[in-house]
């Protein structure tokens, strides 16, 4: 994705390692941490579909001491929600076996793109695109 950094777009996108008593394979359902460690999402059931939010983050205070918000977002009315709890991706329906797609924001840039998590064995993938072309995939490890 353009102007995605590696921090909290990854959070939804892709995952390895699963422990021991997690999640059924093929169910991403659970908790997740990006490979870099930046930021943890739940991945849940939404209204029928699947969907992600933050749950914790490395640094979740900016330089002035205060919770990271959601500053970048179009809507001026949300700039000040906090980014945690903040749904990152929504509306993941079945894509094929193990794969999903849907919607996923990026709070770094304020803006939704299309998006595919794809679960393979103990890793899942998260991939948000623009155009269809131009994609950014991050990895996550369950932790429960």
């Amino acid at each position: 994705m353009i102007g995605l950094r590696a921090g909290l777009v990854g959070l939804i996108i892709s995952v390895s390692g699963m422990t021991a008593g997690a999640a059924v394979a093929g169910d991403p359902s659970g908790t997740w941490v990006m490979s870099n460690g930046k930021v943890t999402v739940r991945v849940s059931k939404c209204s029928g579909k699947l969907c992600a939010r933050i749950v914790a983050l490395k640094e979740p205070l900016d330089k002035t001491g205060r919770p990271k918000v959601d500053k970048l977002n179009p809507n001026p009315a949300l700039r000040k929600r906090p980014l945690l709890g903040l749904m990152l991706a929504s509306n993941m329906a079945p894509a094929g076996a193990d794969n999903w797609s849907g919607t996923i924001y990026n709070p770094d840039d304020g803006r939704s793109y299309a998006a595919s998590m794809k679960l393979s064995g103990s890793t899942m993938q998260v991939k948000g695109c623009v155009a269809g072309i131009l994609c950014k995939s991050n990895n996550f490890r369950r932790i429960n």
